[in-house]
């Protein structure tokens, strides 16, 4: 990658200002104008999933926001969603660990479903692909329920069923104790596993232990996912993943879904995050697993005063990626499938592999 001041975007503020650039036949549009405008093309044809948003967990500080029209208090909105070519969204239900876990998750549950009922012209509940294309087919922002936090599942396979009954369809198997064996899954877990491949929930990988992710990948029948993972080896985070794990990831047909978060992604010591970090991630984690293997996860649904990386400060943010990854010569079939392909193919073949045994 080329120092930042060569880059041909290398004015930071200026890459989520493209909008407001002058046109006109006096001036031609400049090099990053054009790919944004290209890749906004791209988009209106072949939309983001989106792996992780934790609005509802804000929500719980905040107990107001005009999802539908917006609001200037937090990053995440119905016209910035839009704007950033967003067709799915998996909405995080992770809660903090404690003997009121289940409470609070069906309290989370509750918030999102309610969300998503009262903005029936925006979002749609998808419990399938097939209900994920159907929304986006309909203009609606396909809205996935999880990953729930495996702590929340308190040893319970009927708990696990429980939310799958409501809709979830991804669980988080970091930080809980049967995860926290030698070999990296304890017995509990191998079942607890299993039970996700048959209701057809995803396993999350994202944050888990390196002998963790090892052990679920021995044991699943269907593609796991790491809902908000980049790559150690760029930046030696603890949720970012190895690239042993994601040359596994590759036998196993899974998706790490690149996150946004700065302190995930910043490649430069000293030096704040930018969108051309998480480009790096990206095609870090396409050349090691391969590019049926990732997809991207804006870790959004913080305020707007919190840190966010350069470039990427909202929902709206997308189309700056994917102009960058178009200036780095991606395909357009790579970048259909970095989009919506690779997340969308894990959902239904974990379904395939659920449903033999349903």
């Amino acid at each position: 990658m080329a120092d930042l001041q060569d880059h041909p975007y290398a004015d930071a503020s200026a890459v989520g200002e493209l909008d407001d650039a002058p046109s006109g036949a006096a001036e031609a549009p400049t090099p990053a104008e054009i790919d944004v405008e290209r890749a906004r093309v791209l988009l209106a044809a072949q939309l983001v999933v989106d792996g992780h948003n934790t609005l509802a967990q804000e929500l719980d500080r905040t107990h107001w926001h005009d999802l539908q029209h917006g609001s200037a208090l937090l990053d995440t909105d119905i016209p910035r969603i839009r704007a950033g070519g967003v067709g799915a969204q998996f909405w995080s239900l992770h809660v903090a660990p404690g003997h009121t876990a289940v409470r609070a998750t069906l309290d989370r549950i509750d918030a999102v479903r309610t969300l998503i009922a009262s903005c029936p012209e925006a979002l749609r509940l998808a419990l399938t692909a097939a209900d994920m294309t159907d929304a986006r087919d309909c203009g609606r922002i396909a809205s996935l329920l999880g990953p729930v936090s495996g702590t929340a599942l308190e040893d319970s396979l009927g708990t696990l069923r429980a939310y799958h009954a409501l809709g979830v369809r991804s669980v988080s198997v970091a930080g809980t104790h049967w995860t926290g064996a030698p070999d990296g899954l304890t017995p509990l877990g191998e079942e607890l596993v299993r039970e996700m491949n048959r209701l057809g929930v995803l396993v999350d990988l994202s944050g888990a232990s390196a002998p963790t992710m090892d052990r679920v990948l021995d044991v699943t029948k269907a593609p796991v996912i790491l809902s908000h993972s980049a790559a150690h080896a760029l930046t030696p985070h603890h949720a970012n993943v190895t690239d042993d794990v994601l040359r596994r990831l590759h036998v196993n047909a899974g998706v790490c879904m690149v996150s946004f978060a700065p302190d995930q992604v910043a490649c430069h010591l000293g030096h704040p995050a930018t969108l051309w970090d998480v480009a790096d991630h990206v095609e870090h984690v396409r050349a090691v697993a391969g590019p049926e293997c990732v997809g991207l996860s804006g870790s959004y649904g913080m305020a707007t005063d919190a840190p966010h990386t350069i470039g990427l400060e909202d929902a709206s943010c997308y189309p700056n990626l994917i102009a960058e990854l178009l200036h780095r010569d991606w395909s357009e079939a790579d970048i259909a499938a970095l989009t919506w392909g690779n997340a969308a193919r894990v959902v239904r073949e974990a379904q395939a592999v659920a449903r033999p045994a349903a």
